[in-house]
Parts: structure tokens; C-alpha cells; sequence
């Protein structure tokens, strides 16, 4: 059964490079390999055009709606993206005749927009909760703009006829935050195109050059790493370290690394596109996962596509991808002093890098391709439709 899909996402490829849009730009490319209508919505972002979307989404039609609202308060979140979602609708208008089968939302920030398309076509409602609001926070919800998003959360999951989740991890936090029956909520996980990030065969030599990314607050634990780079100073000959991304914790970083005295040795670029990304993580003797809080980890899966060695915190998601595989090293989450331990056997010892890369690619092949994840996906999709 071919399934015409409607994805609405605040973040998408490639120059919002999180979590949600490497798992949008996944699945809507494996959902269109399978046969499948899929049109993705999301917002403008500096020049991308429809060339670019031809190129890192192919067969899938991309509709992007401009939000820059110059005359909304900045620090107002909610309004914001509330305002935003009024946009992504209207782009419903430049679809003509074409109506969904399935209105697949990600995340609390498209779910306004959502909802009003999912009503106005009556396609039902699919919704993937990527990490909630109280999870950021370590299991309670501040008053101000983290209330309010849970508010929204919630709401985006009642509304929804079923609800995706990329771990157990994430489907416990959302079952017992959300009060909602077991049987609406659903296991499916992030993948990974193993084709897209694997080294050229000219890759050069890895040097030792620890390397982070992704969106950088609090909870990405990346001043973890900046710590443990004060330990391993001089511990570890010619090593450096690179966080790339952007986010609204980079002063208090910087701040970090400062205080910590690795200002020459660690780099923080802010974003770094997709190719000099993949550059870095091939040249990475090591690549580390910090986090705090992680639902799912979706970065360790793209370090190991990479065949980078990998070091990761033991928390959510990345505990569920890594525990018992011998794929990658874990350490407690906040322990810096363990992580530098780890970051120095890795470094020092190439076998260990090596059978550690060598069980990653296994791991991957086994358990993450986009393909069998899609066929997932639409075997829920071909459920919901049919009011099962």
C-alpha cells in the first residue's frame, strides 16, 4: 500500500543539524524509496532552495515557510513558534489537490500546525515525541517556558492517535509523564545511512583529535568534555579537541574552557556543515557523546557509520544503543574524571579502537537501517489509517 505522509518538522537538513531533521531526512528518504508520497514541511532557513532539498532529500517534495517575525519579543519561545506554526499551515495552500493519508508531526514545536492540517485534510495524527521538556530538566518541570512546552507535550500526545518512540528510555518517560495507555505509544527507532558517512578509502591516518557535536546546552554535558580535556593535558601527546554546533549554552561554554585553562586545545567553531562534519569525524581518533540526558543518541549512531571510535555517556537512549555490544566505551554521565581515563585508553591503544569499530559496523547492519525502519513506520501508518 502506497501511503501519501505529510511530515511537519521545526528542524530540517541541512542546515539544522540535530537529532529531529538527521531523523526526518531519514526516513522521508527511505519512506519515498519504498514507494511512498512523502511532503515534508518545515521553516526557512538562510539560502536553502529547492535545489538543495533536491540533493539531500530526493523524492521527497520539501515546502519550507519563512518566520522571521522581527516584531515578536526574541526571549518569548512559545509565541514564537506558536507564530511560526500559523506559517507552516499556509503552506498546506501550494499542496493543491493533494491531501495526506497520514499527518506525521515531530516534536512539540509543529504541533499547533499539525493538528490544525490533520483537521482541515482529516488525515489522522502521528506523532514522534524525539525528548520532552521534563526529561531536559532531570524529571521535573520548571514554572515559565518549560511549563508551558510540557503543556504542549501533553497535548500533542492526547491529540495524536498514536505516539512514536525512538527508545524504551523514552517511551517510560513518555507513558508515565503523559498518563497515556501502552497500547498508543510505539517502539521504533532512529537509523542511520551507513552509505553516507563511511570513510573514502583515501582517508588519511586518525589523528589524536577528540571530536563533539551537536546542539550545545546544558544537558549535551560538553563541559563534561571540557573538564576531563583539563586532565588529559599533556597526558596524551599533540591531543586536541573540536565541539562543533551551535546553541544557547556556547558563552557559558567558552566560559568552561576558559576557567579550565584548554582554550588552546579545544575549539568551539559553532556550526560546521555537513561535509567538513564528516571530515572531522574521519579524522577523529576519537569521538565522544557527553550527554547528560540523551532519548535516544542518534549522533553515536552517525560516529559509528563513520567508523570513528566512539565514547559515550551511559544515560538514556546511548545506553540502550551501546551496553553489552562492545561498540563503543561508556562512562557515567558528569564523571569527568572517568571520561578523560577512557579518552586516554582509547587514544593510546589501537587494537581497542579497532575491535571497537569493528563490532560498531556489525551493530549497525544489524539493527539500524533506515530501509527496515521505514517499512516500520508504514506498517503503523497503514494501522492508523485503517482506525486499528
Amino acid at each position: 500500500m502506497s501511503v501519501r505522509v505529510l511530515m511537519l518538522a521545526w528542524d530540517l537538513p541541512p542546515h539544522q543539524l540535530t537529532g529531529v531533521s538527521a531523523h526526518v531526512e531519514g526516513l522521508s528518504r527511505a519512506l519515498a524509496r519504498a514507494g511512498h508520497d512523502v511532503v515534508v514541511l518545515g521553516r526557512a532557513d538562510g539560502d536553502v532552495d529547492a535545489t538543495v532539498d533536491q540533493r539531500v532529500l530526493p523524492g521527497v517534495r520539501v515546502l519550507r515557510a519563512s518566520i522571521d517575525l522581527p516584531w515578536l519579543p526574541d526571549d518569548d519561545v512559545v509565541l514564537n513558534t506558536v507564530s511560526a506554526n500559523h506559517h507552516l499551515v499556509q503552506l498546506l495552500a501550494q499542496l493543491g489537490d493533494w491531501r495526506p493519508d497520514v499527518v506525521h508531526a515531530h516534536d512539540w514545536n509543529v504541533a499547533w500546525a499539525a493538528d490544525a492540517v490533520s483537521t482541515l485534510t482529516g488525515a489522522p495524527l502521528v506523532a514522534t515525541i524525539h525528548a520532552t521538556e521534563r526529561g531536559r530538566h532531570g524529571g521535573h518541570v520548571p514554572q515559565g517556558v518549560p511549563a508551558a512546552i510540557n503543556s504542549v507535550e501533553w497535548w500533542l500526545a492526547w491529540q495524536a492517535r498514536s505516539v512514536v518512540c525512538c527508545s524504551r528510555f523514552m517511551m517510560r518517560e513518555v507513558l508515565d509523564g503523559f498518563d497515556l495507555d501502552a497500547e498508543r505509544v510505539h517502539l521504533i527507532p532512529h537509523g542511520v545511512d551507513t552509505n553516507s558517512w563511511r570513510p573514502p578509502e583515501t582517508a588519511s591516518v586518525r589523528e589524536p583529535l577528540v571530536f563533539a557535536w551537536g546542539r550545545v546546552q546544558y544537558e549535551k554535558g560538553f563541559q563534561v568534555l571540557a573538564q576531563a580535556m583539563a586532565r588529559l593535558r599533556g597526558r596524551v601527546p599533540g591531543i586536541s579537541c573540536i565541539i562543533a554546533g551551535r546553541g544557547s549554552y556556547l558563552a557559558e561554554l567558552q566560559s568552561q574552557l576558559d576557567l579550565e585553562g584548554v582554550g588552546d586545545i579545544v575549539q568551539i567553531p559553532g556550526f560546521v556543515p555537513d561535509h567538513e562534519l564528516r571530515t572531522l569525524l574521519h579524522r577523529a581518533g576519537c569521538v565522544v557523546i557527553p550527554s547528560l540526558y540523551e532519548p535516544f543518541g542518534i549522533v553515536a549512531l552517525e560516529a559509528m557509520a563513520a567508523d570513528a571510535p566512539l565514547v559515550a555517556a551511559r544515560t538514556g537512549g546511548l545506553a540502550e544503543i551501546l551496553e553489552g555490544t562492545d561498540a563503543g566505551l561508556l562512562f557515567e554521565p558528569g564523571n569527568a574524571v572517568r571520561l578523560a581515563e577512557t579518552i586516554e585508553g582509547l587514544l593510546t591503544d589501537r587494537q581497542l579502537a579497532d575491535q571497537l569499530r569493528a563490532n560498531a559496523q556489525r551493530l549497525l547492519a544489524g539493527h539500524y537501517s533506515w530501509d527496515a525502519i521505514a517499512d516500520t513506520t508504514s506498517a503503523l501508518y497503514e494501522r492508523v489509517i485503517n482506525g486499528r
